[in-house]
């Protein structure tokens, strides 16, 4: 599934709040705010591309996230990999501590991460 910057938006305020009716997601978005129709707009295509569901209460529809957060962003780096980085994490790795001007102690935490992970898949 692909998402466009708007529509990823949206889908973070739904996943933030995990249940919101139309007036919700307007009051979350910041100033300044889109109008009411594109957000409909959105809603009805992350609707068409299986990303959210609806309940109806009365006349108001509460929509929540059938796509999980996480499944979908490593499915998004996953192919970010794939399409700039010739199907290599090594070479995402690489450039991401590079350019992302990272300080030392933000290093020291990546490379715990790393050291846990490897410690787990190593059992």
């Amino acid at each position: 599934m692909n998402l466009s910057n708007a529509e990823e938006q949206l889908m973070n305020l739904i996943w933030e709040k995990g249940r919101a009716f139309m007036k919700d997601i307007l009051a979350s978005y910041p100033e300044p705010k889109p109008a009411n129709t594109t957000v409909a707009t959105l809603l009805k295509r992350l609707q068409e591309k299986g990303a959210i569901r609806f309940e109806l209460y009365g006349n108001s529809r509460a929509y929540f996230p059938v796509v999980d957060k996480n499944d979908y962003f490593s499915r998004k780096v996953n192919t970010m990999i794939k399409k700039f980085f010739n199907d290599s994490p090594a070479q995402f790795a690489s450039f991401f501590t590079k350019e992302t001007e990272l300080d030392t102690k933000e290093l020291e935490d990546l490379k715990k991460i790393i050291e846990e992970q490897l410690k787990s898949q190593k059992r």
